[in-house]
């Protein structure tokens, strides 16, 4: 595969060093590896693995460089013949986005934290397969953000284990010259930020420096506000702890920082994604503390591998801490089974493997939207393009879309894997089209096929995000139609008509044969029906169905002649069955009177299931041209 990963910056932090590990693991495994940002000390490393790396200024949020970048991605997507794109952040997202779009390329993204609502985040729930990194994040993206389950695929973030358990560190970084002695090194690790509690830990360590007078306090991090550093330092001068906390900034050995550690701890206040310094404290066999909050429970089971305690408490956060270091052996029994279960459940090497393994359900199992808001039996006519369809993507999802009278034709169709159904669209019905475009929306189609090939399937076509739109060249808005099948004026059959636009995805089946499938629980209930109405074991059943479309009355048989045949098919001990809707009972009433017979009247006793399976008993069946005909 040839992949493309996308992220703002590669300067540091978790995401950041997941992005350059999967980069230089992909190229390991044979793909062809990727990377686009603006920039970072990460970049070399990644490059002398022999990563490609592209440096453009995907960290601007202005509309104007969003739009100038998605252009010159577009270029690099073609020019690198990209399978797939996978999206780390908001802002590349929006760039990549608009980029797939115009080159028909896949998107995936991951989410790796609790977005606020704000619709600039909305994009990170529109690739076709959705990465979340916890079931904090799961949910959120579910309940927030309206993206649909089935496209959410949960791979919680993993570690180097070989990188955290070694003795030395890879990046050679000397660690800040702190002698142990009898000094307790408890430690936080992430950017210094309000959500991150770091104002909470200082306010514990108060309580734990009374009481553990060797307690040392180790601030790891960088700090993208100046002020808020400083706030925090005046907050440990006034609790009179100064001089047992250290400001370490950030750093690049962070496996060997670990390893000096007595106790780590992760007191965020905010709704924490994940986590990934409990993973790699747990590597290290490093106990740790940590706030019930968000993805961090997917780590840490309270009493059992760590201690959990609530979010924005001091008091508890100082008692759990003084807890465990005045509890070694309970300490380092907690450290050994996070050390087991980070091996078990969150090495780098598992979540790359799981990452590519949604890479290649992209690729192999596309999503396929097809259009047929037509009359029952021209739904029955599409038939053996979902045949087609099936025949060529074996493994894609098709969904068919099509009118709610319609939906029992295709329920049982195993070429159809969902059905859609909605009322037809017209000036009026503007509400419901709207609410229609935005469901096909949110299931984020690969392709679209427009068997419908008119104005408003079009635009529903170009709503759904599918990349290839298939359709007629009408000149009804088929602007929004990307792959165009021009629409000769010949006279071909429905079948052959639909067969030549598929032509436009290299589909050209032979097979027009239609298809229909029933429910056994229709043919019990027909069968019975049958029997209340006196048909005999073995007697021959005509079906006739009298009527027809309104608008096309030249397609309807004079009622007398259909009394006539009911009369000469009675000669012969045939029973007949009038087929027809609620509307045409009244025309089989009239029919009854012309006849000396007495036919099996099923006009309005029916739905559409039901009628298939009547159909499907009869021997012979005399209709019109309308639905039961194609049936």
């Amino acid at each position: 595969m040839r992949i493309l990963q996308i992220v703002p910056e590669l300067r540091s932090g978790g995401v950041e060093r997941g992005t350059v590990d999967f980069a230089i693991y992909l190229l390991s495994q044979g793909h062809h590896s990727v990377v686009v940002s603006a920039g970072g000390s990460l970049v070399q490393s990644m490059a002398e693995a022999g990563v490609t790396h592209y440096t453009l200024p995907v960290h601007r949020k202005s509309l104007f460089s969003i739009m100038a970048q998605s252009k010159r991605l577009a270029q690099i997507l073609k020019k690198e013949r990209i399978d797939v794109v996978h999206a780390r952040s908001r802002v590349p997202a929006w760039i990549v986005f608009l980029a797939c779009r115009k080159v028909r390329i896949p998107l995936v993204t991951t989410c790796h934290g609790v977005y606020n609502t704000h619709a600039f985040s909305r994009v990170m729930g529109w690739g076709k397969l959705v990465i979340v990194i916890s079931h904090a994040v799961s949910r959120h993206m579910k309940e927030q953000f309206c993206v649909p389950y089935h496209r959410i695929r949960l791979i919680h973030r993993g570690v180097n284990l070989d990188e955290f358990t070694r003795e030395e560190s890879r990046l050679q970084e000397p660690v800040q010259e702190i002698q142990p002695g009898q000094e307790r090194i408890i430690s936080i690790v992430g950017r210094i930020t309000p959500i991150k509690g770091h104002a909470v830990l200082l306010k514990a360590m108060a309580r734990v420096c009374r009481v553990i007078p060797e307690a040392k306090l180790w601030i790891i991090g960088e700090a993208p506000r100046r002020r808020y550093l400083a706030e925090l330092k005046l907050l440990a001068q006034k609790l009179g702890i100064e001089s047992q906390v250290s400001w370490l900034g950030t750093r690049h050995d962070i496996p060997e920082l670990l390893k000096k550690m007595d106790l780590l701890v992760a007191p965020a206040v905010g709704e924490e994604a994940f986590g990934r310094v409990l993973i790699e404290a747990g590597a290290c066999e490093v106990p740790v503390i940590a706030s019930r909050i968000g993805g961090i429970v997917d780590v840490i089971e309270d009493g059992v591998d760590g201690r959990l305690v609530p979010a924005g408490d001091p008091a508890a956060l100082a008692e759990s801490v003084l807890a465990t270091l005045q509890q070694p052996e309970l300490a380092a029994r907690f450290a050994k089974k996070l050390n087991k279960k980070v091996y078990e459940k969150f090495s780098d090497k598992g979540m790359f493997e799981k990452t590519l393994g949604v890479y290649d359900e992209v690729l192999k199992k596309p999503t396929i939207l097809v259009i047929k808001l037509s009359a029952l039996g021209d739904v029955i006519l599409s038939t053996p393009s979902f045949r087609a369809i099936r025949e060529k993507y074996p493994e894609a999802k098709i969904v068919a879309l099509t009118e709610c009278s319609s939906r029992p034709v295709l329920r049982h169709s195993p070429y159809v894997d969902d059905v859609i159904t909605c009322e037809r669209f017209n000036v009026f019905g503007m509400g419901r089209f709207l609410q229609i475009a935005q469901y096909l929306a949110k299931e984020q189609f690969d392709i679209c096929v427009d068997l419908q090939n008119n104005r408003w399937s079009h635009v529903l076509a170009y709503l759904s995000g599918a990349h290839t739109r298939v359709g007629y060249g009408t000149g009804k808005l088929d602007s929004l139609i990307n792959v165009k099948t021009k629409n000769k004026k010949d006279f071909v059959s429905p079948v052959e008509h639909q067969f030549r636009l598929l032509r436009g995805l290299g589909i050209d089946s032979k097979k027009q044969s239609l298809e229909l499938w029933t429910d056994p629980r229709d043919e019990a209930r027909m069968e019975q029906f049958l029997k209340d109405n006196w048909l005999g074991e073995g007697q021959t059943l005509v079906g006739l169905n009298p009527g027809s479309s309104a608008v096309w009355k030249t397609k309807q048989w004079p009622l007398e002649r259909f009394a006539f045949l009911c009369d000469q098919l009675s000669k012969e001990n045939i029973r007949v069955v009038i087929t027809g809707t609620a509307q045409e009972a009244a025309m089989a009433k009239v029919l009854t009177k012309k006849t000396r017979s007495k036919p099996i009247i099923a006009c309005g006793q029916t739905n559409v299931g039901e009628l298939i399976a009547l159909v499907k008993r009869c021997h012979v069946f005399v209709t019109s041209d309308s639905a039961p005909l194609h049936i």
